[in-house]
């Protein structure tokens, strides 16, 4: 399940200092690539679980679960950890969308908080 008291926190963005070596610059643009790339890949993901297509459905899940935990959202990428595993194995299918769903409400948070993050980073530069 989404962790309720980190949809209300702000995003712990210190992976991305570490990777970055603290340049708001990169930071930005990788927050800026979350922003565009996320809500594609929940797109194709929905698809494949609408044609109950587990395999793509995995597959999609595998794909967006990293850009989470560059966030510091590790509940959400543990969820989507959660979907591709089951899609993968063909267990407990008949969750996968209402987890989904949970998933997309829960972006709509994420989304906000990075234009938060975004705009205090680039107070930086």
């Amino acid at each position: 399940m989404i962790d309720p008291v980190k949809s209300k926190a702000d995003l712990d963005l210190s992976y991305l200092k570490e990777m970055s070596g603290d340049s708001a610059e990169f930071m930005i643009e990788m927050l800026d690539t979350l922003v565009e790339q996320i809500p594609m890949y929940l797109d194709d993901l929905q698809k494949a679980v609408d044609a109950k297509d587990w395999k793509a459905a995995s597959e999609f899940a595998h794909k967006v679960k990293p850009t989470f935990y560059y966030v510091g959202r590790e509940d959400m990428r543990d969820y989507m950890q959660v979907i591709e595993r089951n899609a993968k194995e063909g267990i407990d299918l008949e969750r996968i969308p209402a987890a989904l769903t949970e998933i997309k409400a829960e972006l709509n948070v994420i989304l906000g908080q990075v234009t938060k993050a975004r705009t205090e980073l680039e107070a930086q530069l």
